[in-house]
């Protein structure tokens, strides 16, 4: 069933582009919208249908659609697998992104350019589908630079305002860079492996060199870097708040930013093989999570605070790959589909009430005029924050307790620790964003409403799952999900995994979040703000990275650009264009003037030739 359906994931969202985008224009603005939502809602009915075929969660199933490349013994087809990973991932896209297309309809309502908003994000999605349900890195390769192009259109979907076409601009020369090097990574493993299908490469990574493996891994991470913004190319993702909120949802909750943890997982054997690479993870992710957390504690805009939310649990998400549990990672990244959605929704409804105002400091008592969207936004709050018994808490703890089982003391054990502070102040920053949010006394004359009905039961369904979702791996409930990926994975468990001390690291990274959450109550009650000094100015330049970026990177760039452009191109090379045209100019000047026109000059200078030419044979 599933190798005849599984196509179907990705047509349906196709086809509403198609629709959206050919015929969009002329029909009614609300077609566009149940057209867009309907295909995406087709395609997690598909997705539903495919996974009760047992044979997805043994060996999976593989659907070959044609041959792609064909020369020699190196073929690539075009195929899409559907297994227990690509399986989850195809649920965790279609779903949560059909409920942000029923949000949109009411968020976008009014916007003349909505059949081009909708087919935008069909594209998005669509092309997210062919990334998790691509069988080989080739058709990977495609849906990942697809989600490139669309968060490019959907960023700069405002394109009239400048900040908005700036980062798209910025998105997608930033995801360019570390495009190439997940370019070189593959081309490397099909020079190595001459196969780049994916359970090839999973039977075939015991065979490749350690170094080989190394390289190839890290060239592929750069990638990951790139797409799920962590260090040092997390810059994009903040400015990509210029889109409409639930372009920042989509992008945030289950969809473009998730891509290099899929690819990680998705190649975990082969990392496997690169112990250096998986330090490398690990190191890069728990340093993002603890960077952005840091600096979402200072930020004034609630969608940036979310932004550097979404790279700071990213990162978590890099630390549970690095620390060889994947299974975990995957699951903190269902649960963070679920609550920051949510979150994105509940900040959308407060645009949509006070008229596109997002600077918390002109916020303030909305929880009483719009209860319905302050109850949302605190269960995503809770669930990010590590509350007990949200699913957030749930997988994060996991991956904590992983990373503890990982350590070795020494720099290991620091990754464990940048996780615990992360936690603290990931509790402190929400609740702030939460107080000078929603907490009396309001700042602004406005008459704040709450959303309409579309709006609020996607919130509605998202905040069940956010309270709800830890079951997928909570013990105590039998962890389906985190059984089904350990058998994927194949994962046992270590000797040091048992002799980890759970209970106690529980009660740890609950207490950090309890403390964090006290601490923000402690802090900003009465919506207070607070500078935090000299520390708050460090989080506020972002540990001064932008400004290393300007020094390193972006002036020497505008210098080059400039002497190339001045010097080079307009002196040198359209000089020396310049130089040779007039050099003809003045020799066809002077060759000009022997062109008199009259009879007897040019018969004097015959009789002259032919004088001379005498001269010359009687003199020899």
């Amino acid at each position: 069933m599933p190798g005849s359906v599984s196509g179907l994931i990705v047509l349906f969202p196709l086809a509403g582009w198609l629709i959206n985008g050919l015929a969009g224009g002329r029909l009614p603005a609300r077609a566009a919208a149940m057209i867009g939502s309907a295909s995406v809602g087709l395609a997690f009915v598909v997705s539903v249908v495919s996974i009760l075929d047992p044979r997805v969660w043994q060996d999976g199933i593989t659907t070959r659609l044609f041959t792609w490349i064909d020369a020699g013994e190196f073929t690539v087809e075009a195929s899409l697998l559907m297994d227990p990973l690509s399986a989850l991932m195809a649920l965790l896209v279609s779903g949560v992104s059909f409920l942000i297309h029923v949000y949109s309809a009411g968020y976008m309502a009014g916007d003349p350019a909505q059949s081009r908003y909708f087919a935008y994000l069909n594209l998005f999605v669509a092309s997210m589908l062919l990334l998790v349900l691509a069988g080989n890195l080739v058709v990977m390769f495609v849906g990942w630079e697809l989600v490139g192009l669309c968060s490019y259109l959907l960023i700069g979907f405002w394109f009239e305002r400048e900040r908005a076409a700036n980062a798209g601009r910025k998105a997608f020369v930033v995801n360019r860079i570390g495009d190439a090097g997940f370019l070189l990574g593959i081309l490397l493993l099909a020079v190595t492996v001459n196969s780049l299908d994916f359970v090839n490469l999973s039977a075939s990574a015991e065979s490749i060199a350690v170094p080989v493996a190394t390289a190839a891994t890290l060239l592929l991470f750069v990638g990951a870097t790139g797409k799920s913004a962590q260090l040092p190319l997390y810059v994009w993702l903040p400015d990509a708040m210029e889109g409409p909120t639930p372009v920042s949802a989509l992008i945030h909750a289950a969809t473009m930013v998730t891509a290099g943890v899929y690819m990680i997982a998705r190649l975990q054997a082969l990392f496997f093989r690169a112990e250096v690479t998986l330090s490398v993870i690990a190191a890069v992710g728990a340093l993002t999570a603890f960077f952005a957390a840091t600096v979402a504690l200072v930020e004034h805009d609630l969608k940036r605070v979310l932004a550097y939310s979404t790279i700071s649990q990213l990162g978590y998400m890099f630390l549970a790959m690095g620390v060889a549990a994947a299974p975990v990672g995957m699951f903190h990244l269902t649960t963070h589909a679920f609550f920051k959605a949510l979150l994105f929704l509940a900040a959308g409804s407060v645009m949509h009430a006070m008229h596109d105002v997002i600077d918390m400091r002109r916020l303030g008592g909305l929880a009483r005029p719009m209860r319905w969207t302050a109850l949302g936004f605190l269960i995503g709050a809770a669930a990010l924050a590590g509350f007990p018994l949200t699913s957030g808490f749930f997988s994060k703890d996991l991956i904590l307790e992983r990373a503890f089982a990982h350590a070795e003391g020494g720099l290991t054990l620091l990754l464990w620790i940048a996780g615990v502070l992360t936690a603290f102040v990931t509790a402190l920053y929400i609740t702030r964003a939460a107080i000078l949010t929603f907490a009396p006394p309001p700042s602004h004359q406005d008459h704040p409403h709450e959303a309409p009905p579309t709006m609020t039961w996607p919130m509605a369904a998202l905040a069940a799952l956010a309270l709800g979702g830890g079951i997928l791996g909570a013990q105590a409930a039998g962890a389906p999900l985190l059984h089904a990926l350990d058998a994927f994975f194949h994962v046992e468990e270590s000797g040091a995994a048992k002799s980890v001390p759970a209970l106690a690291l529980t009660i740890v990274s609950a207490t950090a979040a309890l403390l964090g959450i006290l601490a923000g109550f402690g802090l900003y009650r009465g919506r207070r703000d607070v500078s935090l000094g000299a520390l708050g100015n460090l989080f506020r330049r972002q540990w001064f990275v932008e400004d290393l970026y300007e020094v390193v990177i972006v002036e020497p760039s505008k210098r080059l650009a400039h002497f190339l452009a001045g010097t080079v191109d307009l002196q040198i090379i359209d000089g020396t264009v310049n130089g040779v045209a007039a050099g003809f100019k003045r020799s066809s000047a002077a060759l000009r003037r022997v062109q008199t026109g009259y009879v007897r000059n040019y018969a004097a200078v015959v009789l002259a030739g032919t004088v001379l030419l005498l001269g010359y044979w009687l003199t020899r």
